[in-house]
Formats: C-alpha cells, sequence, structure tokens
C-alpha cells in the first residue's frame, strides 16, 4: 500500500531543518532516531530528490531541501491557522459573528444592538457587512453572513426576530402646500413628483403595497437606495416620500402622518434555519432576544 504523505511528516522535515540534527529532531518530536531517518528516506523516495546532505556534524537541507522545508513551513502554518480561527468561530464568548444589515439601520439600530452585545459578551468579535436586502439573503444562503437585520421577514427557511416596528411618514420640504398638516393620504401626493428606493427592494415592495391598497400610482421622478439620501433629495425640494420617522427633518423636511392603514416598517433579525447557527452566532442572537424588542424613537 502506498503511504501519502501527511501533515506530521512535513511537521518532521521542519525539525530536521531547524536542528540539523536527527537525534535532537527525534527527541523534539518525541521518536526514535532509526524512525525519523527512516521517515526521511521515505519521504525522499517519494518526492524522487535527496533533500538533506549527511555529514559528521548532521544534515543540513540542500537547494531542493530549502525549497521543501519552505513549502511544508506554509503548509503546516495554513493548517495551524484554520484550527485557530475554527476555534475562534467555536467560541461562544470570543467567537466571530459575520452580521449583515441594511444600510439604513447603520446609524440606527445597529449601533444600538452592538452596544448590547458588547456589554453581555465583550470579547464577542462581530464582522459587519452593509449592504442592500436583495444583497443580504443570498449572503445568509452562502454562509457569507450568518445572521442579518432585514425587513420584511423573508419567505423560506428562516429564522425570524422582530426588533422594530418603524412608523411610516409622508416628508414633504419646507413651504411645501402639506406642510401645516398634521395628517396626510396617499392620495394627497398623486401627481406629485415621488422619490423612493428602487424596484426589487423590500421597502420599496412596502411602498408599493401601501400605494397601490390607496389605489393611488405614484410619479416616479428619482430613486435609490438610500433612505439618508432620499430625505436629502425631498429637503433640497426635489419631491416628497415615504421614510421611516427617524429619518424626518435631517435637512429641514417636514414629517406628516400618514391616514393609511399599514404604514409602518418591521425590523428583524434572520438566520438560516436549514443549518445550524455556530455557539459565537448563537451566542448573539440569544443577547439580542433578551434585549429586545428596540423602541425607534431612540
Amino acid at each position: 500500500m502506498i503511504r501519502v504523505m501527511q501533515l506530521d511528516d512535513l511537521r518532521s522535515l521542519l525539525a530536521l531543518g531547524d536542528h540539523h540534527h536527527v537525534t535532537e529532531a527525534a527527541a523534539a518530536l518525541g521518536t526514535s532516531q532509526p524512525s525519523l531517518s527512516r521517515l526521511l528516506a521515505r519521504l525522499e523516495a517519494e518526492l524522487g530528490v535527496r533533500l538533506f546532505e549527511r555529514d559528521a556534524k548532521g544534515v543540513h537541507p540542500n537547494p531542493l531541501g530549502d525549497l521543501t522545508l519552505a513549502a511544508a513551513r506554509d503548509l503546516v502554518g495554513r493548517y495551524d491557522r484554520l484550527r485557530r480561527d475554527l476555534a475562534g468561530l467555536l467560541d461562544p464568548e470570543s467567537g466571530t459573528v459575520r452580521l449583515a444589515f441594511l444600510d439604513s439601520m447603520a446609524t440606527s439600530l445597529v449601533p444600538r444592538i452592538l452596544h448590547d452585545v458588547r456589554e453581555q459578551a465583550p470579547h464577542l468579535r462581530v464582522e459587519l457587512r452593509q449592504e442592500p436586502g436583495h444583497v443580504i439573503l443570498p449572503d445568509l444562503a452562502t454562509g457569507a453572513a450568518e445572521l442579518a437585520l432585514t425587513s420584511p421577514e423573508p419567505d423560506g427557511p428562516y429564522g425570524w426576530l422582530a426588533l422594530q416596528s418603524q412608523t411610516l411618514v409622508l416628508i414633504v420640504p419646507p413651504g411645501h402646500r402639506l406642510a401645516g398638516r398634521r395628517r396626510a393620504r396617499l392620495a394627497d401626493v398623486s401627481g406629485e413628483d415621488f422619490v423612493t428606493i428602487p424596484p426589487g427592494f423590500g421597502f420599496r415592495a412596502l411602498v408599493d403595497t401601501l400605494f397601490t391598497a390607496a389605489a393611488v400610482t405614484p410619479r416616479v421622478a428619482l430613486e435609490i437606495g438610500d433612505l439618508a439620501t432620499i430625505e436629502g433629495l425631498v429637503g433640497a425640494g426635489l419631491g416628497v416620500a415615504l421614510v421611516p420617522e427617524q429619518f424626518a427633518g435631517a435637512t429641514g423636511t417636514i414629517g406628516i402622518a400618514l391616514a393609511t392603514p399599514g404604514a409602518e416598517r418591521v425590523v428583524g433579525l434572520t438566520w438560516r434555519t436549514d443549518r445550524p447557527l455556530g455557539p459565537a452566532a448563537e451566542r448573539f442572537r440569544s443577547i439580542v432576544a433578551d434585549a429586545g424588542p428596540y423602541d425607534s424613537d431612540r
């Protein structure tokens, strides 16, 4: 039976390269000198080259041996790093969690959640991925992200923990004809230039559903995938928009309550249910579940 070179064989070569003496290398490895000598002979036969030169002072790598030792050091180093990384991921208190979240949560919900997690698990590492909703679900499917903060609740093999209900308001620029109103209907902005998220985003689907239920077709003038930018465009007088209430007023826009049922966005933590969460991700999820829900007015 042909025996293929193994990781321990590479470690033995590295010990020979470090000690330049079979007896000393064997002692460091906890094996016998004859066993190590036989191993070296077998590896040289397997590779078809002489790796070490023998003399009265010991063994010394030749140029081919130097090349082999460099490769062995790289392979052993990669394996050892893999073991360390896996150990870190499996530690619920100091492992790494990969969290994806919607752009619109970057300055509100995400910092509050991370604050709570840091208080309960200060050594937990969190890798953040700020991205649109149509990218988040594929990332959860591939494992690029383990947990995600998104909206709405996804269909399919996903767990869901609702964390925040965000009331939607109509925002208009200063001086707009509706600026003095306390409440408005979607029919009130029929024919107005409307600024919104592009199709394919969860928030756009929510907005479209509200307009459809109100039997109103908005005149979409501008589309951009960032709610803060939408608020800025409205503040510059480029149209009106629907946004979560906390975005209103940043650039002087006026937020008006909607007389529309279902005008809210529910944000939650989601994960795949067709595979187990790692211990670190499970620890993160349990902390968020205990700390939530999160009021949207903070």
